[in-house]
């Protein structure tokens, strides 16, 4: 049974989150831009993002620091809940609950008490940290300001153990997630990636690379800007070569190439062909 809950001036219905297998689905603005922290240390400074028409700026507070990359699987999980539940025809909302075991398996985590205490810091820096952006906006001079998360509690029983979770979405990533066209499917195994610049990388070359059988490419200069990574040039370019040789990323080949005219790098890639995949 649906509740109701106030928010603001308007009152927004529960939506309970469906355990069981539910397909991953990631939002396509996040998978193309620098919204996110790639290092596991703590990091304030902001990320301060332009290119063309499109305008970001993430801020972190001290306390928590900004929101990372492995943060964001809450955000996954999220959007695969809407758009389960939006194709099965049931109505969905920014308000959410779920249960820590629900969202700690779907995300390929142990439901362990470490693991808690580990979602429940990430909930605080998806909450902490602010945005604003020009994307999605229809003017050039109209800015979007938000959270990743607007609040959210934890309910427990008498003994204070955890019985569940409810979180409020903000509307311009609940508006991007309902729009079908700017979501994609992933492959479960990008939670078991370990590194940041490997976890963003899969992101960008599942949005860019798609199933185009000749892939795709791009100069090392431009994927350092666009990760806002605040690793140097030189050692960005270190750790992608290294992901080259792992070969790590899910369902697509990696490899780099030197423009002949003044020995530019390029990351390639191209999906694995379906026949390799078994």
């Amino acid at each position: 049974m649906s509740s109701r809950r106030p928010y603001g001036d308007q009152q927004l219905e529960l939506f309970r989150a469906r355990a069981g297998d539910i397909a991953a689905r990631d939002a396509q603005d996040l998978m193309s831009w620098p919204f996110f922290s790639l290092a596991k240390v703590r990091r304030v400074t902001p990320i301060d993002f332009r290119m063309g028409e499109v305008s970001i700026r993430v801020q972190a507070t001290a306390e928590h620091g900004m929101a990372t990359i492995w943060d964001a699987d809450v955000l996954i999980w999220a959007a695969s809940q809407i758009v389960d539940a939006r194709d099965r025809g049931l109505r969905t909302s920014r308000l959410m609950a779920a249960t820590p075991y629900e969202i700690l398996t779907f995300v390929g985590r142990s439901d362990s008490g470490l693991s808690y205490d580990r979602l429940k810091a990430a909930l605080d820096r998806l909450q902490s940290t602010t945005v604003v952006t020009s994307i999605r906006q229809p003017s050039e001079r109209r800015r979007h300001r938000f959270s990743w998360i607007n609040e959210w509690k934890e309910r427990l029983d008498a003994t204070g153990r955890p019985l569940g979770i409810e979180l409020i979405l903000p509307d311009w990533f609940f508006a991007g997630v309902m729009d079908a066209a700017l979501v994609l499917t992933i492959d479960p195994a990008y939670f078991r990636l370990t590194g940041g610049i490997e976890r963003w990388l899969y992101r960008l070359v599942r949005k860019h690379g798609g199933k185009q059988e000749y892939g795709w490419q791009f100069d090392f200069r431009y994927l350092h800007q666009k990760s806002g990574s605040t690793a140097k040039p030189y050692d960005f370019a270190c750790d992608l070569r290294a992901l080259v040789a792992r070969q790590s990323l899910p369902g697509y080949v990696l490899g780099i190439e030197r423009m002949p005219d003044n020995g530019m790098e390029l990351l390639t890639f191209r999906p694995v062909p379906q026949t390799a995949r078994g």
